[in-house]
């Protein structure tokens, strides 16, 4: 691990190297916020997964890149003399004092809670007109499930109790079950989307992330799964040709494995 000194050595080195990319190397050159956008997301993506598979070494590298596109926004912004990595660096350091008015001033908080609650109140005073303003409009639909309940909660709206919540998922999933017998796939596809959307609300109160949830178990299917098509490929049949029941046991020796 390197100190202070080193750290802002080794970030200037990384400020020196895209200035030199941005003047000689003909793709850089060619770079806009636009074309960046679609890789930023990517990049954030693998970063995702390099945290879920507990890769340390992944997350390094991924983090890297991560930042490089945090300085080739800020590069570009710099030539249209909007913003440069400082104002960035600045921005964000003054959001951080102003949101933590239990470090940097004399608010007191007794719990994770309260300065969640907080946080979303000085939100609203620095001019948001809704708490909601803040959750990006592409953001995948179960992130931004999650996201929405987290902010509506920060200002009080949310179930006092899990039960009740569970209550709420019961209650959904019987009038799925009402439309489905209906056979109305415009009121089916919404009441599915109740049904999700107070799911993920009921994993909040299990403290439980839903979008990692359900990529450990597509992990977890994508594993055995594959582990099916080795072991059908061993008896040199194809998948199609088999039948459930003898897929079937090779997905309970994957599942012990």
């Amino acid at each position: 691990m390197s100190d202070r000194t080193a750290q802002l050595k080794a970030f200037e080195r990384l400020l020196t190297i895209m200035d030199e990319l941005r003047v000689q190397c003909p793709w850089d050159k060619k770079q806009t916020m636009e074309s960046l956008r679609h890789l930023t997301i990517e990049e954030v993506y693998e970063l995702g997964d390099a945290i879920l598979d507990n890769d340390l070494d992944e997350v390094k590298k991924e983090l890297g890149d991560v930042l490089l596109h945090i300085v080739f926004y800020s590069k570009i912004g710099s030539e249209t003399k909007d913003f440069d990595i400082a104002d960035v660096c600045h921005s964000i350091c003054d959001k951080l004092v102003d949101r933590h008015p239990h470090i940097y001033g004399d608010v007191e908080v007794k719990d994770e809670e309260e300065v969640k609650r907080n946080w979303e109140q000085l939100k609203l005073k620095e001019g948001k007109k809704s708490v909601l303003e803040g959750v990006p409009k592409s953001l995948p639909s179960m992130v931004k499930a999650n996201r929405i309940q987290d902010k509506v909660a920060g200002v009080g709206f949310d179930w006092e109790k899990p039960e009740q919540v569970f209550e709420k998922v019961e209650e959904e999933l019987a009038e799925l079950k009402e439309e489905i017998a209906a056979g109305d796939t415009d009121r089916i596809e919404s009441e599915f989307g109740d049904v999700l959307f107070s799911m993920v609300n009921y994993a909040r109160f299990l403290k439980v992330n839903p979008e990692n949830a359900l990529e450990r178990t597509n992990k977890k299917f994508i594993k055995r799964f594959q582990y099916l098509e080795e072991k059908s490929a061993a008896l040199q049949k194809h998948l199609k040709d088999m039948t459930l029941s003898e897929m079937d046991v090779f997905w309970e020796e994957a599942k012990k494995l």
